[in-house]
């Protein structure tokens, strides 16, 4: 399980931290910011109720005053012929990844398509009230670390998340034990 430190740049602005604050009730981004915050990213592996391969990513941030977590699970859509990545604990925002490799070593992802899905309700984001994300990860080999750096950036607002940092992975065998339930999404979406 990974663990290191990041630091997060917070929105100077109230509007554009509002969506973040509504964001962290279903653990979908936050708008809390500081330096060497400790933070977890626990990754597991299973088939979801549709019988699809799934990854989750649960990103836990201990800040001094409040623990904020991040979800997402990720899919292999065949429709999208790309990774979809449904964020939050009930799946509503599914985003198309785009994902390169990096010149000198490490991956790029990089966020595409944004769409919404509510009970009988679905739409797609128009690009103006998005957030296009920008991660790197990369292995620093001089520090013997995994690096990450993050920026979630709006066309008109211009940065509205960041964050930067390093960790160690640690692997561990839980052998045929059932994938937690804390980790897995409250819904699961069939929409891809």
């Amino acid at each position: 399980m990974p663990r290191g430190y990041f630091q997060a740049g917070r929105s100077r602005r109230l509007y554009f931290a509002i969506p973040l604050y509504i964001g962290s009730s279903r653990h979908i981004m936050f708008p809390q910011g500081g330096s060497q915050i400790p933070f977890t990213i626990g990754n597991y592996a299973y088939a979801d109720q549709f019988g699809r391969e799934t990854v989750t990513w649960i990103r836990t941030f201990k800040f001094p005053q409040k623990i904020r977590r991040f979800d997402a699970t990720m899919i292999y859509s065949r429709k999208h012929n790309k990774i979809v990545d449904y964020l939050g604990t009930k799946q509503h925002l599914a985003v198309d990844l785009d994902i390169s490799a990096v010149p000198g070593g490490g991956i790029r992802i990089r966020s595409g398509q944004q769409r919404f899905y509510e009970r009988f309700l679905q739409f797609r984001f128009p690009r103006l009230l998005t957030g296009e994300a920008d991660v790197t990860e990369w292995y620093d080999d001089a520090q013997e670390k995994y690096r990450i750096s993050v920026q979630v950036n709006n066309p008109l607002l211009g940065t509205i998340f960041r964050y930067a940092g390093s960790f160690q992975a640690y692997f561990i065998d839980t052998g045929k034990q059932p994938i937690p339930l804390d980790v897995k999404p409250l819904r699961e979406e069939r929409r891809e």
